[in-house]
């Protein structure tokens, strides 16, 4: 199971050139970021972009910039070639997304490979790293936590994957650093390849 918009896909990029500048899109999304893991229950992600942009004082028109180009993402190098490789051994993949249900599937199909499961923070109600779209994802493939590897791109999908009872392999491409106490990954790597050594 993957985080699909950091984990498999370049969104960073996406959000630093809706921004215009690498230093705004990391400003704005940090904020976007508060406001997802702060917000209970789901409200529109749309929104929490648009508020997270007038919050940091990014441009009015970032947020637009950001839907609009949305088909633009790309998954990282390795990512197509990977999960390709673990459908060919008859391994389920599944993503879990922040983001709404319109956008979610939009996004898996940038991966250009097909998953059994995508479950969207619209579908379940909640934002990652809260337990429910997790639990939704783990309900619809019919696994059992302990046996599913979840790989995380940020740090809150850490504690959040393995609070539900999944292990974690941290595909940390922005090289960023892990503070939380609870739920240390397996793994923590800036590639997707050392994946294959633990599945």
């Amino acid at each position: 199971m993957f985080d699909l918009l950091t984990a498999l896909l370049d969104s960073w990029s996406l959000w630093n050139r809706a921004a215009g500048r690498a230093d705004d899109g990391m400003r704005w999304r940090r904020a976007y970021l508060a406001l997802t893991y702060g917000c209970g229950a789901y409200r529109p992600y749309e929104d929490l972009v648009r508020e997270a942009a007038l919050e940091t004082g990014v441009a009015a028109k970032a947020a637009e910039n950001l839907v609009t180009s949305w088909d633009s993402l790309q998954p990282w190098p390795e990512a197509p070639a990977l999960l390709r490789g673990l459908r060919d051994r008859a391994i389920p993949i599944a993503v879990v997304t922040n983001c709404s249900i319109a956008l979610g599937r939009r996004a898996a199909q940038r991966v250009r490979v097909p998953f059994e499961i995508v479950v969207t923070a619209e579908e379940a109600g909640f934002y990652k790293p809260r337990p429910e779209p997790y639990r939704m994802a783990l309900n619809r493939l019919g696994t059992d936590p302990a046996r599913t590897l979840f790989v995380a791109g940020s740090p809150a999908d850490i504690p959040g994957a393995a609070g539900v009872g999944m292990p974690v392999f941290w595909h940390n491409r922005a090289g960023l650093t892990f503070v939380a106490d609870t739920g240390r990954p397996l793994l923590d790597a800036d590639r997707l390849d050392p994946l294959e050594q633990l599945v």
